[in-house]
């Protein structure tokens, strides 16, 4: 399934975070930008990487009105897990049948460690406090994610 398309609506979803509690996009138009990051697994050293980037300009992301919300096929255990590890400040929301991924053209074949996989396509989606698709980063770099996306958020004022 391919992306949204940017200026559209971003599509709704609830998705339970690291805490159990139900989590929904449409809540936060009017009120925030956000950040939806897809990560492929909790835990594991390129998303590490990628959410500790985000938890550490918070602040930078609050400046631009912006919140941060990550999504894996991991199970709430493990996201809370995550998040305890990690002191991570915003919510890992868990999407274990994929729906929510394919629905945003995240789930897919995929190289890994040469072989083809079906999984999460890393991918990040600016929405604006409108709740339209402002961007999409389907070439996602973890250790300058953070970077990226505060630039995004700078160009798209």
């Amino acid at each position: 399934m391919p992306h949204p398309k940017i200026g559209n609506l971003a599509p709704d979803f609830t998705l339970n975070n690291q805490d159990g509690k139900a989590v929904r996009l449409k809540d936060f138009k009017g009120k925030q930008a956000v950040v939806l990051y897809f990560y492929p697994a909790a835990m594991t050293p390129g998303c590490t990487v990628q959410a500790c980037g985000l938890r550490d300009h918070a602040a930078e992301l609050a400046q631009h009105g912006a919140v941060a919300l990550g999504v894996s096929p991991d199970k709430e255990a493990k996201l809370r897990k995550f998040a305890d590890r990690d002191a991570l400040n915003f919510d890992l929301l868990s999407d274990p049948d994929h729906a929510v991924a394919e629905a945003w053209g995240c789930w897919g074949k995929k190289k890994f460690m040469g072989r083809e996989v079906t999984g999460i396509l890393r991918s990040t989606f600016v929405i604006g406090k409108d709740g339209k698709l402002k961007h999409i980063m389907d070439k996602v770099a973890t250790k300058t994610h953070h970077a990226d996306v505060l630039a995004l958020l700078a160009s798209i004022g």
